[in-house]
């Protein structure tokens, strides 16, 4: 019985703390690529910011209702974890079967959303120039490219008839979208996973009755 207990005990406190552990490394990085990356300035951030501080709760609650082996507390805990395993999978299959079309879409609202500044910053980092044509106006338009080295010079107020060696930067938006998906979809797919263990462990841990007795109301 010690063996059972203890064992369901340490191993939902360790699945905890590798969720604020997890938590913390969400925080981090969103903040960090939304200040540092002009292109990830997008709404998704925030999602990836405020996800990342409901799992830090949720696990710190966790903590608590696992060491007082608390029978409400761990109940909804694992109510809200079996629900976020739902989000989270149907998220990372969504996000795994993203199309191509839907990648290409979501590249030229994005680039079309944003000002000069993150275009200019955009072009730089991947060196291109404007998004699918040097010519595009309007919304696809694009600042100078007098800094770009991959464009051997300035590149725009070209005719039609002209052309310039100077790559367009849809391709390479496409690429980092895709990747993005890609990596998004698998490691939520993981952490589903260890979301769905957590709920099982926790079920385990609230139908066992501490062999110490050192905690009587427990149950109550």
């Amino acid at each position: 019985m010690w063996g059972g207990f203890r064992c369901s005990r340490n191993s939902l406190l360790i699945l905890n703390v590798f969720y604020i552990a997890v938590a913390i490394c969400l925080i981090d990085l969103a903040t960090h690529a939304h200040t540092s990356n002009g292109l990830l300035g997008l709404p998704i951030i925030g999602g990836i910011i405020a996800c990342g501080v409901f799992l830090l709760i949720v696990s710190i609650g966790g903590i608590y209702a696992t060491v007082k082996h608390h029978q409400v507390l761990l109940f909804f805990y694992m109510v809200i974890l079996f629900v976020l395993f739902i989000i989270q999978f149907s998220i990372a299959c969504a996000c795994l079967a993203v199309s191509q079309t839907t990648q290409k879409q979501l590249a030229q609202q994005g680039w079309q959303s944003v000002g000069n500044a993150t275009k200019d910053a955009v072009q730089s980092q991947f060196q291109c120039c404007g998004y699918n044509n040097l010519n595009d106006t309007g919304a696809l338009g694009h600042p100078s490219c007098d800094d770009i080295v991959a464009c051997g010079g300035d590149c725009t107020g070209l005719k039609e008839n002209e052309t310039c060696n100077c790559p367009t930067c849809s391709v390479k938006i496409q690429e980092v979208i895709g990747e993005a998906f890609q990596l998004t979809g698998g490691v939520s797919l993981f952490f589903s996973f260890t979301e769905f263990i957590g709920v099982w462990l926790t079920v385990r841990y609230r139908n066992q009755k501490d062999p110490s007795g050192g905690n009587p109301s427990a149950f109550l």
